[in-house]
């Protein structure tokens, strides 16, 4: 759907359709379709105006830094509004001559000529283009944010030191070491009347956002230019002022080619158009995240910024790219399409071929205040804290430095190499640490953690060979990535170490399982959330000597508990230490597989459970036990949900089949047998074709798992009638659920007094796909 312009926030609505799209009266006649951005122009024209008046003392600026031809900042300006506006991917972003590339193109002027620079402008156009055409556009967003914000804040020193010599009223020299080493005798020999109009227009800029908003509405760089060269003309006349012939039509260049040095100029058109698809791109994702309409289309924009560098080169302007500065300034202003980057860049051409006249008042110092202050803005502090805190302060400052004082391309490369680096480093760097008994395990401890390849074998075999042999070692081995190398170390380890006298069991916490690398190619597997995998997966006889079913078994859980989890469960129960208010009382069965917790994802103070053989509530009087748990979760603990969950393949309900047949359960006692009797009544109905077996046959469950859902719904009939929970649910006060636990599926349905509801949705699917099939008629 299109967008409509909002007046109220002064951004585009994604809600509100535009007015040719509201719907009409069935009486009323059509109304004729305009274009879309003749409907936007009451929003586009007044953005495109303020964007102009900010584009225009900007591209004067930066084509001074560049050592081009003046005018070439003003083709570029109107080329990147126009041809960028018109054809790229980002409806709202404002493209045109940018400070990210002064320093390379006022190396190529250096080297190469005006004329030979215009035409690499042209050749990097070209690459951007067939970037485009090669859809690669979200690939160049494959760059760490902290070169990029390295490489702008390199730039920016770079701009400021050279901007510097000329605010003082003298010419910067060609490099950076250069500009640094001669500011004390620019200082010593500087021209005062260009050092004070700079400084004034430093202080403009520096202090315009304290001004009053209805004097913010004039754009601080215009208001600077202006001010500053009106003070020149007043008290400065001599003061050296941009100069060039004619007007903007009488400054396009043709390009010229190089007599030779082929392999400097292919260099400088991929430098070229990298930095300036970068620069474009990342400008792009920035500004998408300003608005609320359309998203960027990255190949598109690509192609729309190669196509605008072709002309440019090919008219004699400076490289184009999108602009953050502009384009923020394009959405504050409440463009709503790209009508506002193409008007932009029409004020700029008809000021430029009418108005040229009045450029030349500009002095050169008003124009390098302007620079100083925007060099200072590319360097962020908040970058420099960011990069500290995620430990990319060296990757920061390094590329900085390199930027600055070796050349931009050089130091974006020895950048991306250090991250690349850095990535590799943390993500193929495995932790290994060897912890000596804690009294009183007595047992050794061996971290693993991180991934786990032959780059970590060196520092896996020191650690190792460190534990004294003949004692009892534990590894824990948290991997998220294990190849065989690793693994074939570790058992070989194990192997000697046992030969030794001592013992080594392995606990496997990880996503990567250690065996698995024995047999497959090593990958990345999904994270497992499941905290709780049953005991003797990770605790056999083999590796402990022990029986696992022992006490010396759950003393091992404990120690593993203590180990991995109790400082990470502290926080969770520290609120929970005088008194617990739980919101469910859980009835389960005693059964081992059942896990109240792990089924609800619930924690510690979450649940009340009551867990008993058959998982039965009782009529008023008939036990004790039973009947003080309910009056305490209801009365005293004011519990809002009674859940009655049975299981697969229980043993209650296999016994109550069993003794239906005749053959009784006197292994078992007296006892139990007197306690069925809570579960019996559920026998008769399923034998009465109670709804819920019927439901439960129809899905294809056996006859023990039937009952077991039909004992849930004759529980949930039970509580209906209780003297305590009775009253509380014909209020309204609680409510109650009835579950069953599929162990061999580990899903969950629900059961009513009535049915069964799946309640994953793929079993859900995959059951009425079944059911479907089935009613189909054949033929």
């Amino acid at each position: 759907m299109a967008q409509a312009h909002d007046p109220t926030t002064g951004t585009a609505s994604r809600n509100d359709p535009p007015p040719h799209e509201k719907p009409q009266d069935p009486g009323e006649r059509p109304r004729s379709r305009r274009p879309r951005f003749l409907t936007h122009l009451a929003a586009d024209v007044p953005a495109s105006l303020v964007v102009f008046l900010v584009a225009l003392p900007l591209s004067l600026g930066i084509a001074a830094a560049s050592g081009a031809p003046i005018m070439a900042g003003l083709i570029a300006a109107a080329v990147g509004g126009i041809i960028a506006g018109s054809l790229g991917g980002s409806p709202l972003q404002v493209s045109g001559p940018a400070a990210g590339l002064t320093v390379i193109v006022a190396g190529l002027v250096q080297e190469f000529g005006w004329q030979v620079t215009c035409a690499i402008t042209a050749a990097a156009g070209v690459v951007q283009l067939l970037l485009g055409i090669s859809r690669v556009g979200r690939a160049a967003l494959a760059v760490s944010p902290v070169v990029v914000k390295a490489m702008l804040a390199g730039i920016g020193i770079t701009i400021m030191l050279q901007q510097i010599h000329v605010l003082l009223g003298s010419r910067p020299a060609g490099s950076a070491l250069e500009n640094l080493t001669g500011l004390p005798a620019a200082i010593i020999n500087l021209e005062l009347h260009a050092a004070l109009l700079g400084l004034a227009v430093v202080a403009i800029l520096l202090g315009w956002k304290h001004l009053p908003a209805a004097v913010r509405r004039v754009p601080g760089p215009l208001a600077a230019v202006v001010a500053g060269t009106a003070l020149s003309v007043a008290f400065a006349p001599a003061v050296e002022r941009i100069s060039f012939n004619g007007s903007i039509l009488d400054a396009v260049a043709l390009p010229q080619l190089p007599d030779g040095n082929w392999r400097a100029i292919a260099f400088a058109v991929l430098s070229m158009a990298l930095i300036a698809s970068i620069e474009s791109l990342l400008s792009a994702v920035a500004v998408d995240k300003m608005h609320n309409g359309a998203r960027t289309n990255l190949n598109r924009e690509l192609m729309g910024q190669g196509a605008a560098n072709i002309v440019s080169g090919s008219l004699g302007g400076l490289p184009v790219t999108g602009v953050i500065v502009r384009s923020a300034t394009n959405v504050e202003a409440g463009a709503a399409t790209r009508a506002s980057a193409v008007l932009h860049g029409v004020w700029v051409l008809a000021f430029s071929a009418l108005f040229a006249g009045l450029i030349q008042l500009i002095p050169l110092a008003v124009l390098a205040g302007l620079l100083v202050v925007i060099g200072a803005r590319l360097i962020k502090v908040a970058d420099i804290r960011t990069s500290r805190r995620t430990g990319d302060l060296l990757i920061y400052t390094v590329t900085l430095l390199c930027v600055v004082f070796l050349n931009l391309l050089e130091g974006v490369l020895i950048g991306l190499a250090l991250a690349a680096a850095s990535v590799l480093w943390r993500v193929l760097r495995a932790s290994v640490q060897a912890y000596p008994p804690v009294p009183p395990s007595g047992l050794w401890r061996i971290t693993i953690t991180g991934s786990c390849s032959f780059f970590a074998l060196p520092r896996l075999n020191r650690v190792l060979h460190s534990v004294p042999d003949g004692k009892d070692v534990v590894v824990e081995l948290n991997a998220d990535y294990l190849d065989h190398a690793f693994r074939e170390a570790v058992v070989a380890w194990r192997k000697q170490y046992q030969a030794t006298g001592g013992t080594v069991a392995l606990e496997e916490h990880g996503n990567t399982l250690f065996q698995d690398a024995a047999h497959q190619v090593p990958k990345r597997q999904e994270a497992h959330e499941l905290p709780l995998p049953p005991r003797t997966s990770w605790q056999s006889a083999g590796e402990t000597g022990e029986d696992p079913q022992s006490r010396r078994s759950i003393l091992g859980g404990i120690n593993k508990y203590h180990r991995r989890f109790a400082d990470k469960v502290r926080p969770l129960v520290q609120d929970l230490a005088e008194g617990q208010n739980p919101d469910t009382l859980f009835v389960a069965c005693v059964d081992s597989r059942v896990n109240p917790n792990l089924l609800t994802s619930s924690g510690p103070g979450d649940l009340l459970t009551l867990r008993n053989i058959g998982n039965v509530v009782c009529h008023d009087g008939q036990d004790a036990s039973i009947d003080s748990a309910l009056s305490f979760a209801v009365k005293g603990l004011a519990v809002d949900s009674i859940v009655i969950c049975g299981h697969s393949n229980c043993g209650a309900m296999k016994a109550l089949i069993e003794d239906a047949a005749g053959n009784g359960n006197k292994a078992l006692g007296a006892g139990f047998d007197a306690w069925l009797n809570h579960a019996r009544p559920s026998y008769l109905e399923l034998l009465a074709d109670h709804p819920v077996a019927v439901a439960a046959a129809d899905a294809g469950y056996s006859r023990v798992d039937q009952l077991g859902m039909v004992n849930v719904a004759v529980q949930l009939s039970k509580l209906e009638t209780h003297p305590v929970v009775g009253p509380a649910l014909a209020r309204g006060a609680v409510e109650t659920t009835g579950l069953f636990y599929d162990i061999a599926t580990a899903r969950v349905l629900l059961v009513t007094t009535s049915g069964i509801e799946f309640l994953d949705p793929a079993q859900a699917a995959a059951r009425a796909g079944a059911a479907g099939s089935a009613k189909a008629p054949t033929g």
